[in-house]
């Protein structure tokens, strides 16, 4: 009797358990297609968030016009762009205009990224992509932005095949044929590598207005600033428009990164606000890394520091066109500099001519004549100054015609369109004698660059050993002592401009 209890027992828990897995796998099967997309209304953010890009936002104006009154467009016969693609390096904002976009507008907002489309099972990518755009167009009007479309748009055909990528990248352009655009439902994609997309996508009909958001120039630097200090107490002495000079180059996100870290130094030192020292100090974490002041080096190795960045810092500060020297330091910083040379630029550069690109071989190379001259020998901490002086003279000599090769270009590895630190290989378009030439040129500029900071770094002598001397002692010196040690008045935007206009008839000694 107990036997057949038990028997029964055993058949009914193991139905149960059979038909609870079953339960779940069909349930995980109705699901697997499913979009993964987040919904989100973003009325906070506004384009009152968003700074630095103003012709990003003039652009994205007559969206969100279209979705507050389709019918406007709709009564005139006119067609809004169905696919609004953001090109741009990283952290210049391409998610936030989207999200703004959407705030603006009041519309539902459906984020994703590219590869969440893609599964290891063919298919599932584009039983997505029906279900997303089946989703947006229920909920009309709104938004899909898709971030880093590169993971699901990349050209097809090149490279190794991915079946499932493809057939979802075929879905999609499907979808975006047929979806209509008076519906009120606005496709957005961001990527910081357009040169690898499918062109079937950036034919118009699909992707048809694309929008560079690039890094923001000095003005618009400091209006973002202005709005990533909303929250942060500062000092009364805080000067913004300061800070967004001296940080060239930086993107939005770059920005935030250096409020949050002076506010996070201020905080730990106890303060009760954050003032300039935290800003300058962060610039320099963010840009070169920490001090490592735990770091004990010898005396003959700070010596040989102390004249290597002076070299760079004297050399810069004589060459025109050289961006002012702001500190120099032989505290050891980041992986494995040993010191610094802090040179700030007095505006936003866009155009250099042939003499700075020379003098900037110059001053990379100040370091290397610093060390001959007195020490005597060379050391290894010219490795990367070495590279990027050979990297400027073969752009001199390959991309910008400044050689005595002539005018023609060489093509090397090409650099993508926004991320020029990611090359992507081409062959060849010139025999070895021609290559042998250019080697000869690249050769021919770095030794003029030596020669030119041995020149400048003998005429000072004693001036760069008595400035290496009280480095050595205090560890950093400010710009200023340097300039006034030299005899040099202080450099400022007025007098950049004019050495600048006058350059050419005045050379530099």
């Amino acid at each position: 009797m107990y036997t057949w209890l038990i028997i029964i027992g055993l058949v009914v828990f193991l139905y149960l358990l059979y038909s609870s897995r079953s339960g779940r796998a069909q349930r995980g099967i109705l699901s697997f297609g499913k979009s993964r997309a987040r919904e989100a209304s973003d009325e906070q953010v506004t384009f009152e968030d968003v700074a630095g890009v103003d012709e990003a936002v003039e652009e994205l104006l007559e969206v969100v016009d279209f979705l507050k009154h389709p019918e406007r467009y709709a009564n005139i016969g006119a067609r809004i762009p169905k696919g609004v693609l953001l090109v741009g390096p990283p952290g210049t904002g391409k998610t936030l205009l989207a999200r703004a976009v959407s705030g603006e507008a009041g519309v539902p907002f459906y984020h994703l990224s590219g590869s969440d489309f893609v599964e290891m099972f063919v298919g599932v990518g584009a039983a997505r992509v029906r279900d997303l755009f089946e989703k947006a167009r229920n909920n009309a009007p709104c938004i899909i932005f898709i971030d880093e479309l590169d993971a699901l748009g990349k050209a097809r055909g090149t490279g190794f095949s991915h079946d499932e990528r493809e057939q979802t990248l075929n879905q999609l352009l499907a979808e975006m044929d047929g979806f209509d655009p008076t519906k009120g439902v606005i496709l957005m994609a961001a990527t910081n590598r357009p040169e690898i997309l499918d062109q079937a996508l950036l034919r118009p009909g699909r992707f048809d207005r694309h929008i560079l958001v690039d890094r923001p120039e000095k003005e618009g630097r400091g209006k973002i600033l202005e709005i990533h200090v909303r929250n942060v107490t500062l000092d009364d002495g805080i000067d913004l428009e300061s800070l967004a000079a001296r940080t060239p180059g930086f993107a939005g996100a770059d920005l935030a990164n250096l409020v949050n870290a002076a506010a996070l130094l201020a905080a730990r030192r106890r303060k009760s606000s954050v003032s300039m020292a935290e800003f300058d100090e962060a610039i320099e974490r963010v840009a070169v890394g920490l001090e490592k002041k735990g770091r004990v080096m010898s005396l003959e190795e700070r010596r040989i520091t102390a004249f290597h960045e002076l070299g760079h810092a004297v050399v810069g500060s004589v060459l025109q066109g050289a961006d002012p020297v702001q500190k120099v330091s032989i505290v050891p910083r980041g992986m494995g500099a040993l010191g610094l040379t802090w040179q700030r630029p007095l505006r936003d550069r866009y155009i250099t001519t042939a003499t700075e690109l020379r003098h900037r071989i110059a001053v990379l190379l100040g370091g290397r004549a610093a060390e001959l001259i007195f020490i005597g020998e060379p050391s290894t901490g010219a490795q990367d100054d070495l590279g990027r002086a050979t990297q400027i003279a073969s752009d001199m000599v390959r991309k910008y015609g400044m050689s005595e090769l002539g005018l023609r270009t060489y093509e090397g590895p090409r650099a993508a369109m926004v991320n020029p630190d990611l090359p992507t290989s081409t062959p060849r378009d010139h025999g070895d004698q021609t290559a042998a030439s250019i080697d000869r040129e690249v050769d021919r500029l770095i030794r003029e660059g030596l020669d030119l900071a041995r020149q400048v770094l003998e005429e000072r002598e004693a001036t760069v050993k008595e400035l290496a001397e009280r480095l050595m002692e205090e560890q950093q010196l400010p710009g200023t002592e340097v300039r006034e040690a030299l005899g040099l008045p202080e450099p400022t935007l007025e007098q950049d401009t004019d050495e600048k206009a006058s350059k050419d008839k005045s050379p530099a000694s």
